[in-house]
């Protein structure tokens, strides 16, 4: 099938769904309309650049029909003005339907659960996890999206040995989920009385919120435990065993939430993060099958690849998948992440052309 013919289908079943979430019956039941108009709202970008790109060739094939007759110099001069535009705009909507054509990651729409994790480095890896945390946050919060905490274990110097919190908001994991990775740092730490320059490192895992749907864990599969929650220094956050503690049997991941004074919303919070584990561990084993294909990916997820370099004398940001260098170290930790992002999003939309023709 090519190109045309695949927009021609997506036109045909965005036209299919557009009828669908306007029938009564369908209307009556919530769940299969939201469904729908999901999956209509998701096909929107495409069948609008197709439309145009259906218009641009006609326009084309128009004024070439009107070129190949007698008319006044004027005229003539304004119908090759357009055709000129029109094909610069032809050309311009050959690069970008492919791409629009490209399967969608399903998770890309979710909201994500980050944990951030202090690696080699000790005590100044801790204090970069909390710049990476204050990063993101400003990042979500450009963006429009609600940042919350959902467990934290801090460091006596204000910084965190790991700190885990949810983004919520539309296309969160679609920018997100390059983010997942070990990150490196060199500056001189605070208690570096001789000026050298230390290299830590920090892992951060960027996880999509899974669904009950997508997971399913049944209550004799799981142990909770309620502890007081505690801040740094053994400070108390309140006198009440309002921590969550909870085991997955199965799989023996252990997740923990204390930031809410409420049991029952650190219970929410701790179920969020383990349906989001159990998932990324399914998932993970079936990609663990198709390595190969994974690793030619930009944003293959891999935890322990390094995958960029702080260097605070320099005051520079390499990104070291797609060799990308910003002398911009300040803006990037002030949560502007854009240029680095869209780097990423650009090269690995590359790299999925290339593996799919």
């Amino acid at each position: 099938m090519n190109m045309i013919d695949k927009l021609q289908a997506v036109e045909d079943k965005f036209l299919e769904l557009e009828s669908l979430i306007s029938d009564p019956s369908v209307i009556a039941d919530m769940d299969k309309w939201q469904r729908y108009s999901r999956e209509h709202g998701n096909l929107v970008p495409i069948v609008e650049a197709y439309r145009e790109y259906k218009r641009v060739c006609q326009g084309i094939e128009d004024d070439r029909a009107m070129l190949d007759e007698p008319m006044e110099d004027e005229l003539r001069h304004m119908v090759e003005d357009e055709l000129a535009e029109f094909k610069v705009r032809k050309e311009e909507l050959d690069n970008e339907l492919p791409i629009l054509l490209l399967p969608k990651d399903p998770n890309d729409d979710k909201n994500v659960i980050v944990e951030i994790r202090g690696g080699v480095g000790g005590e100044e890896a801790a204090l970069f996890a909390g710049d990476l945390f204050r990063m993101y946050s400003r990042y979500a919060e450009e963006q429009g999206w609600r940042v919350s905490l959902i467990d934290a274990n801090e460091t006596e110097i204000g910084g965190y040995k790991e700190v885990s919190f949810s983004v919520e908001g539309y296309g969160a994991y679609s920018k997100l989920k390059y983010e997942s990775g070990t990150h490196r740092v060199q500056r001189v730490p605070m208690t570096e009385s001789g000026g050298r320059i230390h290299t830590s490192a920090v892992t951060v895992a960027v996880l999509p919120e899974a669904d009950e749907v997508d997971v399913d864990i049944r209550p004799d599969e799981i142990k909770i435990d309620t502890y007081r929650a505690g801040g740094a220094g053994g400070q108390y956050v309140n006198k009440t065993e309002s921590a969550i503690r909870i085991t997955h049997l199965p799989t023996g991941i252990v997740v923990q939430c204390q930031d809410e004074k409420s049991q029952l919303k650190n219970k929410e919070k701790a179920m969020k993060v383990l349906r989001a584990r159990v998932l990324e561990q399914a998932q993970q084993a079936q990609s663990d099958a198709i390595a190969a294909d994974r690793k030619s990916q930009v944003g293959s997820g891999d935890r322990s690849e390094r995958i960029r370099t702080y260097n605070f004398p320099q005051g520079r940001v390499t990104d070291h998948r797609i060799g990308l260098t910003l002398h911009k170290l300040d803006f990037v930790l002030n949560g502007q992440l854009d240029e680095l992002l869209n780097g990423l999003i650009t090269a690995d939309q590359a790299e999925r052309l290339k593996n799919a023709q």
